[in-house]
């Protein structure tokens, strides 16, 4: 049976090494996400936090989730970002050897369509072309959740574009919508509702079901009133993003990771939604993915 968070937290971390308080990192191998994304910016914020700590931090640009967890499970990277359903699933079910550092925000699921579509809710997208998120991206796996979740009289056709792609496709009407995860607001989407008015689909209704099917990492979160010209508010999906790193990580460099995390959150400057900050109160609360030896160590330095 696996361990509570609390009585994790409680053990002896002895396989973490001695203190991280001054500890200087080796060379790391960092993967991030989407040139101009959420986990872009926010790599490349954290590793130049990294580098002021010991030796060069390779950042890679990637499709994000899937493609991170994949890296950390084949040892040809040592950090990366990933959402808590693609993590989940990669420890749980691919038995790949990651764990977690940090829980670091809340990502707000958004199905985006023209404001004068005639999808209004999830079923309205049988049939027709929407954009599920790039290959190997957590927004692609959520996405096909959610679709199953809704159990459409007739399946989508799936297109498996990125962001920037997603908003171009749908301006120019070739997809109805499309899916994004991240923070709120994200700026592209910013943009885009500035160029096109658009729409945000209610899924918060789905959140039951995901969780009956996955597990419990899926909360009901809101979109606010006036967010992207939308002029009510709209239940959507929510699901955390971690930290997480390979399995065979060292301690030490593990602790010390973590212990820079948090010594940085003011300019690493995380995504934004509400109540979703990088918090030390809410790190600890990864699932089903483990934490780090290293990371439990510096948590337990935090409360004691």
């Amino acid at each position: 049976m696996p361990l509570s968070r609390r009585a994790l937290l409680s053990l002896t971390a002895a396989a973490a090494g001695c203190s991280a308080d001054g500890e200087r990192l080796p060379a790391l191998r960092l993967a991030t996400g989407p040139i101009g994304g959420p986990y872009g910016v926010l790599g490349d914020r954290l590793a130049a936090e990294l580098r002021r700590r010991g030796g060069p931090v390779r950042v890679f640009k990637t499709a994000a989730s899937v493609e991170n967890l994949g890296l950390l499970a084949a040892g040809r990277a040592d950090l990366g970002f990933a959402l808590a359903d693609s993590a989940e699933d990669a420890v749980r079910v691919r038995h790949r050897p990651v764990a977690a550092l940090a829980r670091m925000y809340m990502n707000y699921v958004h199905l985006v369509v023209p404001a004068d579509s005639p999808v209004r809710a999830p079923g309205d997208l049988a049939g027709r072309a929407v954009s599920i998120g790039a290959d190997g991206s957590g927004t692609a796996v959520t996405a096909e959740r959610i679709l199953a979740a809704a159990h459409l009289a007739r399946p989508v056709r799936p297109v498996r574009l990125g962001l920037e792609a997603s908003a171009t496709d749908l301006r120019a009407r070739r997809i109805a919508a499309f899916f994004w995860s991240g923070g709120v607001p994200t700026p592209a989407l910013v943009a885009l509702g500035r160029a096109t008015p658009i729409r945000l689909i209610p899924l918060g209704g789905l959140v039951r079901s995901l969780r009956r099917a996955h597990g419990p990492m899926y909360d009901t979160v809101t979109v606010s009133a006036g967010m992207y010209g939308t002029p009510v508010p709209v239940p959507t999906v929510g699901t955390a993003s971690y930290l997480v790193c390979r399995g065979s990580l060292p301690g030490r460099v593990a602790q010390t990771v973590t212990a820079v995390l948090f010594a940085s959150r003011d300019r690493l400057q995380a995504p934004d939604a509400p109540g979703a900050r990088l918090d030390r109160r809410y790190a600890v609360s990864t699932g089903g993915v483990p934490l780090h030896p290293g990371a439990v160590r510096y948590y337990r330095s935090v409360y004691g």
